[in-house]
């Protein structure tokens, strides 16, 4: 028989992680083989086990899971990634399609879908909740055709990520190696994000990861 799929679970609720690990583990052809309680520590265990799969919620401390999965789509790009998550909305959707995720998959129906998005994700289809599949993609393509790129971005995705790490606190040391990069190249996205965000500290930086949605008040 083939090995198993292997897949690593970051949820950080231990009773999520639990339940789907129950879902994953009695399939023949599945296997939890790392978990993870954060996006930088899914980044850690995805470098140090090398899965097949990366299973991510959206909503996590210190990176969330849109940006764990921009991390691991740069530094390991073989590593095929889901999202699991509570939300039936169109704008994470297109924000996981960007990050690099295969699917997308609403933790209301996990029993029912999770499984076969496992599956479709390693022999590299797509896999969306079939409820939202029509809609989605008219609604894309019909802006694709308009040559509507959709909402600009002020800052980039490594600025973002830098953001949410001085927002909850991280020193510049910590934030360097929770994201693999130098000290030097911190100090200078901070820099950058002050400049582009018209910002004058770290107070004011924090506020506006709130606004953002990037931490909770």
């Amino acid at each position: 028989m083939p090995r198993p799929i292997r897949i690593l679970l970051a949820d950080d609720h231990a009773l999520v992680r639990r339940g789907v690990r129950l879902i994953l583990d009695s399939e023949p052809d599945l296997t939890v083989v790392a978990e993870a309680a954060d996006g930088a520590e899914a980044i850690e265990r995805a470098r140090a086990e090398q899965p097949d799969l990366a299973i991510l919620d959206i909503a996590m401390p210190r990176l969330t899971g849109l940006q764990a999965a921009r991390e691991l789509s740069r530094a390991l790009p073989d590593v095929r990634i889901l999202i699991l998550t509570m939300y039936d909305n169109e704008q994470y959707f297109f924000a996981a399609l960007r990050a690099g995720a295969s699917g997308y998959v609403l933790k209301s129906v996990a029993d029912r879908d999770l499984v076969e998005a496992c599956r479709a994700a390693v022999r590299g289809e797509a896999f969306l909740y079939p409820g939202a599949v029509n809609a989605l993609i008219r609604d894309y393509l019909e802006r694709a055709a308009a040559g509507d790129p959709g909402p600009g971005r002020v800052i980039t995705d490594r600025e973002e990520e830098v953001l949410k790490l001085v927002a909850e606190g991280h020193s510049s040391r910590q934030i360097a190696d929770i994201l693999f990069i130098s000290v030097k190249t911190v100090e200078r996205h901070r820099s950058n994000l002050l400049q582009k965000l018209g910002l004058r500290d770290r107070l004011e930086l924090t506020r506006y990861a709130i606004r953002a949605g990037l931490i909770e008040p």
